[in-house]
């Protein structure tokens, strides 16, 4: 996550006194949610992601060979679970990073000969920040949690829809190169999408969701009043899958993650979806930041969770997911 360094400390000494737990803020829910059969294995997701954070990849940091190393991993992961390349390969060049950088970009065509014109952008941040050469011991930051369980999340919804075949719009699958940069590799590629007249319909990200949050919900949503995104995943889950919580509104998340360079280019729904709570996880940017800590069966848990809500989202007759004026 791009920048809360700055204020964390500040943060985390705030949330001793308040508690910053989800709001009672509850999306009406559906009484006849989605039901899918796929079962997420939890083997896949820890594999996936004790790779992605593992000290050979010395901590992704963007123009490095350690994220060279992840982005020929997730390359293979697309290629193996029949993810087409959205350009003429699965590297899109970052046109704003001196080095050579690339996002990671597949696309899994929809069923629907009309709905497959409209896009669901699936993404999250394989980037983290590197080596940090003045610690004496432990100098990798392997960013388990930020955000190698983002892209866990969106690589296991990837091969969901990859298997079943069940979306009738098309998924465009991203995995970002230079969020910890300033958001460079989203920035890069909206430009591209803007020339091409992307037809998006909404994007979710998914940002640091390694740990479970505290609360009533399952996680919460950056920019929660800017659509009604949060409601119709609880009425398409039939949970109390996405909640507000108030910090993220006081930091201005939204505005934090790659959300935003599409929100800013397209003005359709785009939001992040989190788990970190500001109380419940104390290594960002920080070498301990790492595979043991991550709780798999959560994210596993959380990957399931949200199969219904994509897959009608995917699916939708009309554009249900509006923004609020």
């Amino acid at each position: 996550m791009k920048k809360l360094y700055f204020l964390l400390p500040f943060v985390l000494l705030a949330c001793k006194s308040n508690n910053s737990a989800v709001s009672d803020t509850s999306p009406k829910l559906n009484s006849q949610p989605v039901e899918i059969a796929y079962q997420v294995e939890q083997s896949n997701v820890s594999d996936f992601l004790k790779y992605l954070s593992s000290d050979e990849l010395e901590g992704r940091e963007t123009g490095t060979k350690g994220i060279e190393k992840a982005a020929e991993f997730l390359e293979k992961f697309l290629k193996k679970n029949n993810v087409k390349p959205y350009f003429k390969s699965y590297r899109d060049t970052l046109t704003n990073f001196k080095s050579p950088a690339f996002n990671i970009v597949g696309v899994i065509e929809g069923n629907d000969p009309e709905l497959k014109k409209e896009f669901v952008v699936l993404s999250a941040h394989y980037d983290h920040i590197g080596v940090d050469k003045k610690k004496k011991e432990d100098v990798i930051n392997n960013g388990a949690n930020d955000d190698a369980s983002g892209v866990t999340a969106v690589a296991e919804m990837a091969k969901y829809f990859s298997e079943t075949k069940s979306n009738k719009r098309s998924i465009l699958i991203v995995f970002f190169a230079g969020e910890e940069k300033g958001l460079l590799g989203s920035k890069s590629l909206v430009e591209k999408l803007k020339v091409q007249n992307f037809n998006l319909y909404v994007q979710l990200n998914i940002e640091m969701v390694g740990v479970p949050m505290k609360g009533d919900y399952l996680a919460y949503i950056t920019g929660f009043d800017k659509s009604n995104m949060a409601e119709k995943i609880n009425e398409y889950t039939g949970k109390k899958t996405i909640g507000f919580l108030p910090k993220e509104a006081e930091y201005k998340l939204f505005y934090r993650s790659d959300n935003y360079s599409f929100y800013e280019a397209f003005k359709k729904p785009c939001q992040s979806i989190s788990t970190f709570d500001f109380e419940n996880f104390e290594f960002y940017h920080h070498p301990s930041d790492e595979f043991k800590v991550m709780d798999v069966p959560h994210m596993t848990s959380f990957i399931q969770e949200f199969l219904p809500a994509v897959t009608q989202i995917a699916n939708s007759k009309t554009q249900e997911i509006t923004m609020k004026n």
